[in-house]
């Protein structure tokens, strides 16, 4: 039996160079920056010792990391950009690692993820990194989703650059053709065209999509949002639940084109991802404040009082936590959403009817849609109405349920 509630963006995340589509050249460029690196330890002939990954959310930059350590039987040790935001910290987490064999795997992957994070705020750490990367024993591979920052200057002239571009909606689609067939599932192929073109280059978002759909009855017709807003909620949270609380962290939601009672369904499903035992309680305890708050505002109209619900939901949260937290975790978009949203779909449908039939009978809307139930069973009954009322296939379809 499958297991449904397993993410497909992580169910079938790469684990080889020959299961990465749509970045040939980066694997390519990659495989000649571990050659070059392991030449270096016996030609001693100096090298670079960094890669750096730069690209837009969603093409593959961290993934791409793991499939090296999988490629090469290495331990991945990973750092955020909270991790270098002070000198001192730095040094104590990142010099053992690059001195220190590693004790499972036949070799080592350093890791430094969304390196341009480190640029808002910056003790120190960003000048002791480019210190650690000369004196380092493993390759260091540095992810960013813009590397062209004025303060990563430095940074740039010690490591290699690779761009990874946006997937081709072509790309994306095959991608998305493949999953459906493993987890028979059907999905026309207009829809799959959409979701593949609004996807925007993003994979992960793409495949997101496609899993939320995919429990659908019918697709057909079905309209997909612009993608736009799940690549910001990804960062957003990543920033929340894995690094330190900052005033950064405050500003977390700024970009995010959202309501804030999504975002809250966002957190709300993806905190028990993160979080355990007290650090689990705690962020619960934030959330239950939001809500208290969002009570409030609504009853009462003290939008003075949005602050205060940002704050707990964005530094609250993040405070709840001993430290930061490594490693790859995949967001679920809330399953909550999906019913919302499957139930406009067919709210849609019935005020569709509902104007077809108010304007061809002259009342108004508000009353057809009032006497709806009684206005359904008529139609359905009669296939000269519907023809009359130039019902299309879904409208039709929607009156057998």
């Amino acid at each position: 039996m499958k297991n449904n509630s397993q993410s497909w963006t992580e169910k079938y995340r790469p684990k080889k160079f020959s299961e990465i589509f749509g970045q040939e050249l980066v694997v390519q460029k990659i495989k000649e920056f571990l050659n070059n690196f392991n030449l270096q330890k016996i030609t001693k002939r100096v090298t670079k010792k960094a890669l750096i990954l730069h690209g837009p959310p969603g093409v593959g930059k961290t993934t791409l990391a793991y499939v090296v350590a999988n490629e090469t039987d290495a331990e991945i040790f990973e750092l955020n950009a909270s991790d270098l935001r002070n000198k001192d910290k730095l040094r104590e987490i990142l010099k053992p690692a690059i001195e220190q064999r590693s004790l499972i795997k036949k070799n080592k992957i350093i890791l430094v993820d969304e390196v341009d994070g480190v640029s808002v705020v910056d003790r120190g750490g960003l000048t002791e990194l480019l210190s650690l990367i000369q004196l380092t024993s493993y390759p260091l591979i540095i992810t960013a989703n813009d590397i062209w920052d004025k303060k990563l200057s430095p940074l740039r002239k010690k490591a290699e650059i690779v761009s990874l571009k946006e997937i081709s909606y072509g790309v994306i689609k095959d991608v998305m053709i493949q999953i459906l067939r493993k987890e028979n599932h059907f999905v026309d192929n207009e829809t799959l065209t959409k979701l593949a073109i609004k996807a925007k280059g993003d994979l992960r978002a793409a495949i997101n999509d496609l899993q939320s759909i995919s429990s659908v009855p019918e697709t057909f017709g079905l309209e997909v949002d612009e993608r736009n807003k799940e690549t910001d909620i990804f960062n957003a949270l990543r920033l929340i639940f894995k690094g330190k609380p900052t005033d950064e962290t405050l500003r977390a939601f700024d970009s995010v084109h959202m309501s804030i009672d999504e975002i809250i369904l966002w957190v709300e499903e993806n905190i028990p991802s993160e979080y355990s035992g007290i650090e689990l309680l705690k962020a619960y305890e934030m959330l239950s404040k939001v809500d208290v708050f969002k009570g409030r505002i609504y009853k009462q109209q003290y939008w003075r009082f949005l602050v205060y619900e940002n704050i707990f939901l964005s530094y609250g949260i993040s405070a709840s936590k001993k430290g930061t937290k490594t490693g790859f975790t995949n967001y679920k978009k809330p399953t909550r959403i999906l019913k919302i949203w499957m139930n406009n779909q067919i709210t849609m449908k019935k005020k569709s009817i509902a104007i077809k039939y108010a304007r061809y009978v002259h009342v108004g809307i508000k009353r057809a849609m009032n006497e709806f139930p009684m206005i359904k069973q008529i139609i359905k009954s009669n296939s000269q109405i519907q023809k009359e009322l130039k019902l299309d296939e879904e409208e039709i379809e929607y009156l057998k349920n």
